[in-house]
């Protein structure tokens, strides 16, 4: 590892520029902020070997971008594009955003928001289920999300006008935006040309190289890529918030259990792993390689920390009922392969260019350690008992609607690998006991003083 060579004094900045890379895959002169570029370039020679040597992951660095090259082992539907506001993308958005961007491929150096809109919508008529019509305002918000996207990345700047004018009257308002060529080029560009694909498989780690068997033609089984299965593992832990021991199979769990694994990991980032008997969490003190910091702010957040602490305390209580047990879910990737893959237009396919992908799922690693399962009944009464505790202290919105508070709380919850969703509860596993007997703080505000009484207080925000 070039790591190993860099000086003591000089190894943070080296491990921030590591951890920005990781987080963005995409840096341009003013994405994510404007030191991050150079910060890049600096480190660029030492950061391609070892991006590489760890993670299998291809950075290509030039005068405008950085672009990282990463290497999927499986889906995740946990990290979706998001709006300026915070809001999901759904289909239309990312719809509008492909299309957005093949416009901008094909266009000059600058572009209007209503002629991109044009391009779009007329790509948009050939696509059976999506379309773009200027007369509806839901489809003006939808892609001026889309474009809000890119401008924040660099891809397009703002030369004159008011995206949101146009938005709310197409007839009076427009904008003219630069369009930055390096990045629209940097922003799509997938291993494999997506028309060849059947399967959405075909886009992840070992699809070139798995065959329908995992056996030579001489009927004797293949030999485990060391190397291989070692970066896999070292992608799980930048990936995923907790790599547990259940998740991975023979081969991996002795690339886990080696010291120098992890060890590699902490050095090029900075992050100190935390290991236990049931997997390893890498844990970010700087807060800036995650796109979750939990614990957070926002109502979601401290009823989530909350409901954590409840259900690690409802499991661990020697007085309380035994709860029953059960195996971490299988399947879920397979079952959002083939959500993504029923998708697909089967017009779109060149028969004469599209084969077998060669790669069949690989059989689960065998489930034997066993995890207590928390009712949904027993989850809906413990939201409900804390909103009454602490609703004053909520976001408007959510004091009305605790059944969605709770499971806007699950699925963060599940994102940060501390749940499991199962039919009729959750299941808590093992990472959650680490916010085990959280204690709340509530933070008075006393906006008047009466100087003839004491202040009374009220409650605004609750912290853990």
């Amino acid at each position: 590892m070039k790591a190993r060579e860099i000086s003591p004094l000089a190894l943070d900045s080296y491990q921030r520029a590591a951890r920005v890379i990781l987080s963005n895959h995409l840096v341009t002169q003013t994405y994510p902020d404007r030191i991050a570029l150079p910060l890049l370039r600096r480190w660029a020679t030492e950061l391609r070997d070892d991006l590489m040597t760890l993670f299998g992951y291809r950075l290509e660095v030039t005068e405008t971008t950085a672009r990282l090259f990463t290497v999927s082992d499986r889906l995740d539907a946990g990290t979706p594009a998001k709006t300026s506001t915070d809001r999901t993308f759904d289909r239309y958005r990312y719809a509008y955003l492909a299309l957005a961007l093949a416009a901008l491929g094909r266009a000059g150096n600058q572009i209007t928001l209503s002629e991109l809109a044009d391009h779009v919508a007329a790509d948009a008529a050939q696509v059976d289920g999506v379309d773009l019509s200027t007369e509806r305002a839901s489809d003006r918000d939808a892609f001026v999300d889309a474009v809000g996207w890119l401008a924040a990345r660099g891809a397009i700047a703002l030369a004159d006008g008011d995206a949101g004018g146009w938005a709310a009257n197409p007839d009076a308002g427009e904008a003219l935006y630069d369009i930055d060529r390096s990045v629209v080029i940097a922003l799509f560009r997938p291993p494999r040309a997506l028309q060849h694909l059947r399967s959405i498989r075909g886009l992840l780690a070992g699809a070139d190289s798995a065959t329908e068997d995992d056996t030579s033609e001489f009927g004797t089984a293949r030999p485990v890529d060391v190397k291989e299965t070692a970066r896999r593992v070292r992608r799980a832990l930048v990936e995923r918030p907790v790599v547990y021991a259940a998740d991975l199979d023979d081969d991996e769990l002795v690339q886990l259990a080696l010291p120098r694994t992890a060890a590699d990991v902490e050095l090029l980032t900075g992050l100190v792993a935390e290991r236990r008997e049931e997997g390893v969490a890498m844990i970010d003190s700087s807060g800036r390689l995650s796109d979750v910091r939990f614990p957070g702010t926002g109502t979601v957040a401290q009823v989530a920390l909350l409901l954590a602490g409840e259900i690690a305390d409802r499991v661990l209580d020697p007085d309380a009922p035994e709860t029953a047990r059960m195996p971490l879910p299988r399947g879920r990737c397979d079952d959002l392969i083939e959500q993504v893959d029923s998708a697909i237009p089967q017009s779109g396919i060149f028969d004469s260019l599209a084969g077998h992908d060669g790669f069949e799922p690989a059989d689960p690693a065998p489930a034997d350690r066993l995890f207590p399962v928390v009712e949904d009944e027993w989850i809906a009464g413990t939201v409900r008992t804390l909103t009454e505790r602490f609703g004053r202290t909520f976001a408007a919105g959510w004091q009305a609607d605790p059944d969605g508070l709770g499971r806007a709380a699950l699925a963060l919850l599940e994102r940060l690998r501390l749940t499991a969703a199962v039919p009729g509860g959750v299941l808590a596993l093992p990472a959650l006991a680490r916010y085990r007997g959280v204690v709340v703080t509530i933070r008075d505000r006393t906006p008047e003083i009466d100087l003839f009484q004491s202040p009374a207080n009220d409650s605004e925000e609750v912290t853990a």
